[in-house]
């Protein structure tokens, strides 16, 4: 199986290599007219605070909503598509579809949350949890829409949430600011995210299960002949089971050359997962800025498709030979910058190296 993965994508990075330099450009241009839409060109942003969500439309075709409904534990951007309108993201729990898996179901769409924070789980909380657990979890909830901006090449999103604990007090202030774009092929999200400390030091204890991450769909996970037993930090197991693996096709791969479940646990600056949807030659990339804390981070890129950039887990991924505790005393504040690009056609490492060079110099 891993030779026909390679094999993949060797045919798949040559047949992308005439168009690496066209790719990398495309970056901050104007978006591009599209086929279908209400015909309004650029970037725009829907708000519909009663319904708890912002529609974010690239000419017209919708790209993705940053959404906060009462049955999901923090807000999301759900679902995300391609340029060419292909849901990327997995619908379970909030649309679930025929043949994906319903492991799980705190993963939904894109999220940034954090497994220890103050001895307090924020990233395995659902609807699932029963009641008498409760206390051991923490939410996210959405309090505001700062600055909601349409543009030509650009949309942007500023948003503020609280981190609350079950006693109802807030850990940690959550400002964000989300940066939509779209060219031809190309959907590209940067989050942008500035947690500060509340009345009390908070501490990010090191857990695995954490920051950014997001739950892809079913085609993009990697082929897999065995079911699993996964354990969150807290001690609970979920099991994900071995289903068919018709039509599925990812890969990972790091800025490091790590392929596959490598990946898992390593330290780069992005990761790739790229496969196909259909007929559409799909990649997902996760960009960690530089400037991130305890830069390059570590990677929990699980084949069973949880992608995700944690900073703040050394413990797990190093079997316990270097442990991350990041403390924020009351009144300070840290920033995580990351982008994700969603683009359709192949395309290979060195075009993410150049996107991953235009993010940094481009976010200070």
């Amino acid at each position: 199986m891993k030779a026909r993965q390679a094999t993949r994508m060797r045919r798949v990075a040559a047949a992308a290599a005439m168009g690496a330099l066209a790719m990398a450009g495309t970056m901050g241009r104007a978006a591009t007219p599209a086929a279908g839409g209400d015909g309004a060109r650029g970037v725009r942003l829907v708000v519909d605070e009663p319904g708890r969500r912002v529609d974010v439309l690239v000419d017209g075709k919708p790209f993705t909503s940053y959404i906060w409904p009462q049955t999901i534990k923090k807000p999301v951007l759900y679902p995300l598509r391609t340029a060419e309108g292909t849901i990327v993201t997995r619908g379970y729990p909030l649309e679930p579809r025929p043949g994906e898996r319903v492991d799980h179901p705190h993963h939904v769409g894109l999220w940034l949350n954090h497994g220890d924070v103050n001895g307090l789980d924020f990233w395995n909380n659902s609807e699932a949890i029963p009641a008498a657990e409760a206390g051991k979890y923490g939410t996210i909830l959405h309090r505001a829409i700062k600055s909601a901006k349409s543009g030509a090449d650009k949309g942007e999103l500023q948003v503020t949430m609280d981190w609350m604990g079950p006693d109802g007090k807030a850990l940690l202030r959550e400002d964000t600011t989300f940066v939509f774009r779209g060219s031809a092929g190309l959907r590209s999200i940067d989050r942008l995210t500035t947690l500060t400390a509340l009345g009390q030091k908070v501490v990010f204890r090191d857990s695995k299960e954490g920051m950014l991450g997001m739950r892809v769909a079913r085609p993009l996970e990697q082929p897999s002949d065995k079911a699993e037993i996964f354990t969150d930090a807290s001690g609970k197991a979920t099991s994900v089971a071995k289903l068919d693996n018709t039509g599925v096709t990812g890969l990972y791969t790091s800025s490091e050359g790590k392929t596959g479940d490598a990946v898992w646990a390593s330290r780069a600056d992005w990761t790739m997962l790229s496969g196909t949807i259909g007929s559409e030659p799909i990649t997902i990339a996760i960009l960690a800025h530089p400037k991130n804390p305890t830069h390059p981070t570590y990677w929990h890129a699980r084949g069973y498709g949880l992608f995700a950039a944690n900073p703040f887990g050394a413990k797990a991924y190093t079997n316990g030979k270097e442990e991350t505790n990041f403390a924020l005393e009351p009144g300070k504040s840290v920033t995580l910058r990351h982008r994700i690009l969603i683009l359709s056609g192949p395309t290979t490492p060195d075009q993410v190296a150049s996107q991953y060079r235009r993010f940094a110099e481009e976010v200070k």
